[in-house]
C-alpha cells in the first residue's frame, strides 16, 4: 500500500509540532457508495476529497474521503519524492484532504471546537507551508519564490458551490493568501529563509481559534 498519506500526515505533524495518534489511511474511504447518505442531499459536484464529521455516542467520527485515482496517479508520482507542475494538482488535492483530518482529529482530541472556516483557511495555509518547506528539502535546501503566486493566483471557483460553501471558500482564501503573503515578506527572501521563526509563527497560528484566526491573517 502507498504510504503517500501518511507521509503528508508526517509532514504536518512536524511542521506544527503537533502529534495526532492516528493513522490517515485508518480512516481513508475510497468507495463513492459509501457517502450515500452522509453528504450534503443538493450536493452535485463529484468531489475528489471531502472530510466527513459525524457525532457519535463516545464523541465525533472523522472519514476522509478521496478519489481512488487520484491515490493511483499520487502512487506513481509521488510528490513527496519529486513536486511538479505534473502532480501539483493532486498533491493538493490529497494535502488538503490530510490536512483536514490532522486538523480535525487534533481539535477534537482536545475536545475543542472547528469550524469549516476554519478548516478551510488552515489547509489553505497548509498548502503553502507544506510546499515551501517540501520544496526547499527537494531543492537542497533553496526556498522558492514562487509558491505564493502558484498557489493562490490561479483559482477559480467551482460555479455549481451554494452561496454559503461560496462565501466559505472565498473567506478562506483571501484570509490565507493575505497571511501566506506576509510570512513570505517576513521570513521568506532570495532564496533563504528565517526557518526557526517562520516556524514559530506558523506553530502559533496553528493553535488560534477560528475567529483569532481569521483576525490575525487579515491583520
Amino acid at each position: 500500500m502507498s504510504t503517500v498519506l501518511r507521509g503528508m500526515q508526517s509532514l504536518l505533524g512536524k511542521l506544527y509540532d503537533v502529534n495526532v495518534e492516528y493513522d490517515v489511511y485508518d480512516f481513508l474511504v475510497t468507495d463513492r457508495r459509501a457517502l450515500g447518505g452522509i453528504t450534503r442531499s443538493n450536493e452535485t459536484r463529484i468531489l475528489d476529497e471531502e472530510l466527513l464529521v459525524a457525532e457519535t455516542a463516545d464523541g465525533a467520527g472523522v472519514s476522509l474521503y478521496l478519489d481512488p485515482s487520484l491515490l493511483k496517479r499520487l502512487e506513481k508520482a509521488d510528490p513527496l519524492g519529486s513536486l511538479t507542475e505534473t502532480n501539483l494538482a493532486d498533491y493538493c488535492t490529497a494535502l488538503e484532504g490530510v490536512s483536514h483530518f490532522v486538523y480535525a482529529a487534533w481539535r477534537l482530541d482536545g475536545d475543542a471546537p472547528v469550524s469549516l472556516l476554519e478548516l478551510e483557511t488552515q489547509a489553505e495555509v497548509d498548502k503553502y507551508a507544506a510546499t515551501v518547506f517540501l520544496v526547499a528539502h527537494q531543492q537542497g535546501g533553496v526556498f522558492p519564490a514562487q509558491v505564493h503566486g502558484r498557489l493562490f493566483d490561479r483559482v477559480r471557483f467551482d460555479s455549481r458551490l451554494e452561496p454559503e460553501q461560496y462565501a466559505r471558500y472565498r473567506t478562506a482564501h483571501r484570509c490565507a493568501a493575505q497571511y501566506c503573503r506576509r510570512l513570505e515578506r517576513r521570513f521568506v527572501q532570495r532564496g533563504a529563509a528565517r526557518t526557526e521563526a517562520l516556524l514559530r509563527e506558523l506553530r502559533k497560528f496553528y493553535r488560534l481559534g477560528s475567529a483569532a484566526k481569521l483576525r490575525h491573517a487579515l491583520a
